[in-house]
């Protein structure tokens, strides 16, 4: 069965008061346990955003080299995330915007490839 990804970009987030953030915080929450409830909830977090990077990494003639903080060049930073298995893109869009409604701010949702295979393929069509 297909894994997908709902994702938001901190940047989406228009201010919040906290007490704003604790009611969208028991709203996602209900959401997430009816996802739990429908067998499709794999995993969820949030609350992350350029404060909570605590180093980048890349590749350097086959080692890590790492770098404390997020990766200088980017603009935008993931806030959270969900990650459910569901049959198709229709279920998976109704609990993306269940998110989207509750939360009152966009989601993307990502189908995972199925394989290498897939990337591939998709890959060579481009």
């Amino acid at each position: 069965m297909p894994k997908y990804l709902i994702a938001f970009n901190d940047e989406w987030v228009p201010p919040q008061t906290p007490e704003e953030l604790r009611r969208k915080s028991e709203t996602s929450n209900a959401v997430l346990e009816e996802m739990k409830d429908a067998g499709v909830f794999l995993f969820a977090d949030g609350g992350i955003d350029a404060s909570t990077a605590v180093c980048s990494v890349v590749n350097k003639d086959g080692a890590p080299v790492f770098t404390d903080g997020p990766f200088v060049e980017t603009k935008e930073h993931l806030g959270g995330f969900t990650v459910i298995e569901v049959p198709d893109d229709e279920t998976a869009r109704y609990w993306a915007g269940r998110l989207a409604v509750c939360l009152d701010w966009p989601q993307e949702m990502h189908r995972f490839p199925s394989g290498v295979t897939e990337i591939v393929d998709r890959q060579a069509a481009d």
